[in-house]
């Protein structure tokens, strides 16, 4: 069973989505359940995780919408406010909805490099813990040194790297991220999603070889039970369809036992999720 672990919907508006740019026209426009279920049939993959693409419990409250509307749509990866002084009300609320997974803020957006180690925040990801749920990290390579900071305070929750933390493909440059990478992967609580690819390496000119290097640190850091395949669909129509995506990813662990394939194609993302 293949579950696709990254994935996003929303209905464009120009003024909150801000960051889709005039050169990202192809996805300048709405992305809905109607529009990923036949991609999804199409590739035989079973299911997907809704996550966040705007800061703002509106979107959470519509991802949950379209999850409940939606039996393929397993599970939800929302926002909220990790720094507000009423969290726990916040999370209380949360809790009553089982197809709310998670939680992801986008820290590669915050201008401070220590963001995740902030007080505040810090508090906000202790009370996730008492409610069971999840947390996505999004940053850039930059932020790595934090982020090994973050997983060591945070070493009982679980916690999922997003899109191998964007390394430059496109120069290859690994010494650095890699660095961080292995240092990170020895906490046994932190996953990484192989995602979000295409649009860090040469978007009309990359090729299936310009990731295997950065795979192998991920697989060999993380080992074939914390590795979770996910399309980043829409944003992945920017450089690829979605069937050379998952094409990637399956071409990679092809060499893998089925077993190992079956973890890193679903069977992970369904254990970190906790999705029925």
């Amino acid at each position: 069973m293949i579950i696709d672990a990254h994935q996003h919907f929303w209905q464009y508006d120009p003024v909150r989505d801000a960051w889709i740019t005039e050169e990202m026209q192809v996805i300048r426009k709405d992305f809905l359940p109607a529009d990923l279920e036949p991609v999804l049939k199409a590739n035989d993959v079973a299911g997907c995780v809704a996550v966040q693409a705007d800061q703002s419990e509106a979107e959470t409250d519509f991802l949950l919408r379209l999850a409940e509307e939606n039996s393929f749509i397993k599970g939800v990866v929302g926002w909220v406010d990790l720094r507000a002084g009423n969290i726990k009300d916040r999370l209380e609320h949360y809790s009553q909805f089982p197809l709310l997974k998670g939680f992801r803020h986008i820290v590669q957006g915050e201008p401070d490099k220590n963001f995740l180690l902030r007080e505040d925040f810090g508090k906000g990801i202790k009370a996730l813990t008492e409610y069971d749920f999840t947390y996505d990290i999004l940053v850039y390579p930059h932020q790595l040194p934090a982020v090994s900071e973050f997983v060591k305070k945070f070493s009982d929750h679980p916690l999922v790297i997003d899109h191998l933390a964007k390394p430059d493909f496109e120069t290859g440059e690994l010494k650095g991220w890699e660095q961080h990478i292995r240092n990170i992967a020895r906490h046994k609580n932190v996953y990484c999603k192989l995602s979000g690819m295409v649009t860090e390496a040469d978007m009309q000119n990359w090729k299936e070889e310009d990731f295997i290097p950065f795979l192998e640190v991920a697989l060999e850091a993380f080992g074939p039970d914390r590795l979770m395949f996910g399309s980043d669909w829409p944003v992945c129509l920017l450089a690829a369809e979605y069937e050379q995506v998952i094409g990637i990813v399956k071409n990679f662990v092809s060499r893998l036992t089925a077993a190992e394939q079956q973890q890193i194609m679903g069977g992970n993302a369904v254990e970190f999720y906790k999705l029925n």
